[in-house]
């Protein structure tokens, strides 16, 4: 349970839902976790539930000033990254406002770019680092309303690939983990029983929860997948397959 031992993990969207299991396994295996989020009440209240080498560094993905500062008070120690952070707005093409395209694309796509180019300089002067991003099943299936969404997640998976390319020769993985519909607080709140519909689709005929995904997290992060860089585990049970 100390394979990340000595290891440095943050998690952006830490506070809840998938971030939030997936802080409490890297620290449960040893890591020394920072978690992210908007709300410092929530990022509070997150770190006392987790306890241990647990920290909350108040961030806003979406804006590039506040993402410059989560990585100046990281500094270059981190070794696991987990994109975990995400606008996920419900609307049908024709019906997508301006402000809420821009404020997905800046969360999901240029804050975790930014992110990590302010934070691999470190894990490739280390020459080690696994960074996580976590996607969705939408990045590759068509579902109505998830437009903006699957678009910012489809091209998170693209950073994947080129990133595994980029810094692979110096010991960084870098690896994505598409959930299926979720049962967390935001997604609920977001997509109501279109989540449960979704779910009750896939070959498994459920939703998952948070802490089945944050497993896949845990495995990707770990020294377990060594060997893996470039891939997308698709945790959506059996989404991709139906």
């Amino acid at each position: 349970m100390n394979d990340l031992a000595g290891q440095t993990a943050l998690v952006t969207g830490g506070t809840a839902g998938i971030g939030l299991e997936s802080a409490r396994l890297l620290a449960r295996h040893g890591a020394e976790v920072i978690i992210t989020g908007r709300s410092r009440e929530r990022g509070a209240a997150a770190v006392a539930e987790l306890g241990g080498a647990v920290r909350f560094v108040a961030a806003d993905l979406a804006d590039l000033d506040s993402v410059g500062s989560l990585v100046r008070q990281c500094g270059d120690a981190v070794d696991i990254v987990v994109n975990n952070a995400a606008g996920f707005p419900g609307a049908l093409t024709v019906e997508q406002d301006v402000a809420s395209f821009t404020s997905t694309f800046d969360t999901n796509v240029r804050g975790a770019y930014f992110l990590v180019a302010g934070l691999v300089p470190g894990m490739l002067r280390r020459v080690r680092g696994s960074i996580v991003n976590v996607t969705s099943m939408v990045a590759h299936k068509g579902v109505p309303g998830a437009s903006t969404y699957s678009a910012s997640k489809a091209a998170l998976e693209s950073l994947t690939r080129t990133w595994a390319a980029e810094f692979g020769p110096h010991g960084v993985r870098v690896n994505s983990v598409a959930p299926g519909p979720t049962a967390t607080e935001g997604v609920v709140a977001q997509w109501g029983d279109v989540n449960d519909e979704l779910g009750q689709a896939l070959p498994l005929r459920r939703t998952a929860r948070a802490a089945e995904i944050a497993e896949a997290v845990l495995f990707l992060a770990s020294p377990r997948a060594s060997f893996i860089t470039g891939s997308t585990l698709h945790a959506d049970g059996g989404g991709a397959a139906a």
